[in-house]
């Protein structure tokens, strides 16, 4: 156990408490402050990419990184309002190029924080995963014995990561001062849903769309991009976050360090906006989405060589794009007096249910397949079987719920790779005139798939730790939270 952990642990904050401990209901039952205060703002970058060759995260098999086709960052923001100096409520948020997060990750960072700024409540640091592919890995239990030795280790990497973090969310909580904030929303056709459905009811994330017997694509895309701004006192764009419906896996099979779309993004928003400027790239509900389109693909490579760029500069053209039609009318409202509040909600999620045949389906895939079979096919057996013997054990997933409401806008995170229907339940509903979704938020990082991704099967609706049923139940929970945000609103 690392130093900071063991300090985090003292101070009986580490990881997601267990649901239900007096430390969390504390926090979602205390009362809403919904007087305006005096906003401060501050923000900061870090470089996360490690200096030697490492080993990636998001796919099945090995992959190490020599090569850094672009470099991997941190970005955070500090929100904090005031009333007559008086603190009222607070945020760190910090978007990570990473394919998700960890407990160890998070209970390095907010150790650190806890020791070095005792005013802040830790558990008021957010963060976020961009889901890129291809990110560093840093989780300990990967079993990657063979990188070599003189590469850098995933253990190795997650402490220098966690001293990044740390470093870059105390830069944006020391530099926080007064500014003001807007939001907009501008649109994209940057996610494409993932899953292909057969004639059969069989659905396959990338299924061929070419075949005979292909009936549609499973489920709707979101091309809403949600935008938020900061300014500093003297009216200079500072911060920017961008939240957008789609993960960041456009070159998620390449073996060099990318950032993936949001580095494009960002380097063609700070030529345009200043170099100064702080993107924070925040991925939606989005679990069964890519950026790139699952037919017509001839056609859109066509005239990508026509205009001369690249895939990536492509997604982050139409990016900028909507960015700027959200900035054309937010930009004209700028708020520096605005209710900030931050609830964490304990969540308790029924867990997916395996049948007893899908088990015994699962447990002859492993008992009859060897080391040469589809990896994929393996895993998902190996999924079903573990999660069959979690309900054996009952319980429920845990985890804790953080709604922001900032304004007229809310922010509501989440574990998961949650499947965009659930998102535009969500945001159809929500008091807020925008909702802003911030899926991997925490350790989890499990699919959760949605009522018809379930009958269709397939990767990414099987062998998941939470099923439709817990999906609905986070609906409901997030709704009821964003409510009590606007009670007070009546």
């Amino acid at each position: 156990m690392s130093i900071m952990r063991c300090i985090f642990v003292v101070l009986g904050l580490a990881g997601t408490a267990a649901v239900g401990s007096p430390l969390q209901l504390a926090s979602a039952e205390a009362p809403v402050a919904p007087a305006e205060g005096r906003l401060y703002v501050g923000a900061a970058q870090v470089d996360i990419t490690p200096d030697r060759p490492v080993a990636l995260l998001g796919q099945m098999h090995r992959r190490i990184a020599t090569e850094v086709e672009s470099p991997v960052t941190a970005t955070a923001l500090a929100l904090e309002t005031r009333i007559e100096d008086k603190p009222v409520d607070h945020a760190i948020l910090v978007s990570l190029d990473l394919v998700a997060l960890s407990a160890d990750l998070y209970d390095g960072v907010r150790a650190h924080l806890a020791e070095r700024l005792p005013h802040l409540d830790p558990r008021k640091l957010i963060l976020s995963a961009t889901h890129s592919h291809t990110a560093p890995d840093f989780r300990r239990t990967r079993g990657y014995e063979d990188v070599p030795e003189d590469f850098m280790q995933p253990a190795e990497y997650l402490e220098f990561l966690i001293d990044r973090v740390a470093q870059v969310a105390e830069e944006a909580w020391e530099g926080r001062a007064p500014g003001s904030a807007g939001w907009g929303l501008g649109h994209a056709v940057i996610a494409h849903n993932r899953r292909a459905v057969y004639a059969d009811g069989r659905a396959v994330m990338y299924g061929d769309t070419r075949r005979g017997d292909f009936r549609h694509i499973e489920g709707y895309s979101d091309h809403n991009i949600d935008v938020l701004f900061f300014w500093d006192n003297a009216g200079t764009l500072i911060a920017t976050g961008v939240n957008v419906a789609c993960p960041a896996q456009e070159v998620e099979m390449r073996n060099a360090i990318n950032a993936d779309f949001w580095h494009e993004t960002r380097e063609a928003l700070r030529r345009r906006y200043g170099e100064s400027l702080y993107v924070l790239g925040w991925t939606g509900a989005s679990g069964d989405q890519v950026s790139r389109p699952m037919y017509y693909r001839r056609a859109n490579k066509r005239m990508r060589e026509l205009r001369g760029i690249t895939r990536l500069e492509e997604v982050a053209r139409r990016l900028v794009r909507a960015w700027e039609e959200a900035y054309e009318g937010a930009r004209k409202e700028r708020h520096d007096r605005l209710v900030l509040a931050h609830e964490i909600r304990p969540v308790e999620l029924p867990l997916r249910q395996v049948t007893d045949e899908e088990y015994a389906r699962a447990r002859d895939i492993l008992e009859r397949t060897g080391d040469d079979d589809p990896a994929l096919t393996r895993w998902m057996a190996r999924r079903t079987v573990r999660q069959y013997e979690r309900m054996q054990d009952g319980g429920t997933y845990g985890f804790d719920l953080h709604v922001i409401r900032l304004g007229d806008v809310a922010i509501a995170t989440n574990d998961f790779e949650y499947f965009t229907d659930y998102g535009t339940r969500i945001k159809a509903r929500s008091r807020a005139l925008q909702t802003f979704i911030l899926q991997l938020s925490g350790p989890g990082g499990s699919y959760l798939p949605t009522e018809r991704a379930a009958r269709g099967g397939g990767y990414g609706a099987e062998g998941t730790r939470v099923g439709p049923e817990g999906g609905q139940r986070l609906v409901e929970e997030t709704i009821e939270a964003i409510d009590r945000l606007w009670d007070s609103d009546r």
